[in-house]
């Protein structure tokens, strides 16, 4: 069920992503060019999906979170670019095609991502039909989640702790920020565009940082014993790159049940939305068992 409706919204979400993303400019279109390329690529869709979700279990009503949700995904989208370049993890595949910067070049593969980062924040500002300071609000926290203390903070520790076997706290925290942090700003966004409460906020962001722990932690697990053809890139590259994961320090068989807990954590944090948020319990169990 929960498959069928993951489909059905990024169906109409990808409708949504073309409009804001395409350009009539066609000179010097080759980042333009990069930035679809990567961003219409298809993917989970997942942050947005947590965001509307958010915002419905928190009483919107309408389609003005879309602005919010597309921003999202160009920040996460951007992230991608870069951290497929060689100067990050190096990957040469991405959702079973070319990396960015190998169907064009590290030049505009950096470019186009900086360009989305940007636009996303135009995207977001441009937000109709919601009370002006709700949008502050919301841009602030996604700059704030998408930045050095969230995000980019993340992804400098994965770099730093390369080829070298970091303690587990410090992998954790790796991943509150890499992972965790878009989700966090999706399901936080969600909930204050809909005009949600502080403890709706405090529970959506207890949700979020408990799924991103899951999700990241099934990542390394993929990584493992995953099939290539279903992740879209080559299994194996954090051994390749000697990253310290979840399954490097604590083993596969702990790994897994880890997963679980960390889910039932996030589902826990749902009952102040009551049966509003039985979308987002059906999410958690789902994300288990993906094998992608």
């Amino acid at each position: 069920m929960i498959k069928e409706k993951l489909k059905s919204f990024s169906d109409l979400f990808e409708n949504y992503l073309k409009e804001v993303i395409t350009t009539q400019n066609k000179k010097f279109i080759g980042h333009f060019e990069a930035m679809e390329y990567s961003l219409l690529s298809g993917g989970k869709r997942l942050r947005p999906f947590i965001l509307k979700a958010f915002y419905s279990a928190s009483g919107g009503e309408n389609g003005a979170f879309l602005n919010f949700a597309a921003a999202l995904e160009m920040i996460h989208t951007y992230s991608l670019i870069h951290d497929d370049l060689p100067s990050m993890d190096n990957d040469d595949f991405r959702r079973g095609r070319p990396s960015c910067h190998k169907a064009f070049d590290e030049a505009t593969a950096l470019l186009a991502g900086d360009a989305l980062l940007t636009k996303a924040f135009e995207v977001a500002a441009l937000t109709k039909n919601i009370s002006p300071s709700l949008i502050v609000e919301g841009i602030a926290e996604l700059a704030s989640l998408a930045g050095a203390d969230g995000m980019i903070g993340g992804q400098v520790v994965d770099l730093a702790i390369e080829n070298q076997r970091a303690p587990i706290e410090t992998v954790l925290e790796m991943y509150k920020k890499k992972t965790a942090a878009l989700l966090v700003a999706a399901a936080k966004i969600g909930t204050i565009l809909a005009g949600g409460n502080d403890e709706m906020k405090l529970a959506a962001e207890k949700y979020a940082v408990n799924l991103g722990i899951a999700f990241q932690i099934q990542d390394d697990i993929l990584d493992v014993v995953g099939d290539a053809n279903l992740l879209g890139k080559p299994i194996g590259s954090d051994a390749k790159n000697q990253k310290s994961t979840y399954v490097a320090l604590k083993g596969l068989e702990q790994a897994k049940l880890d997963v679980i807990d960390y889910t039932n954590k996030a589902k826990n944090a749902l009952k102040v939305f009551g049966v509003k948020a039985d979308v987002l319990l059906e999410l958690a169990d789902y994300l288990i068992d993906r094998k992608y």
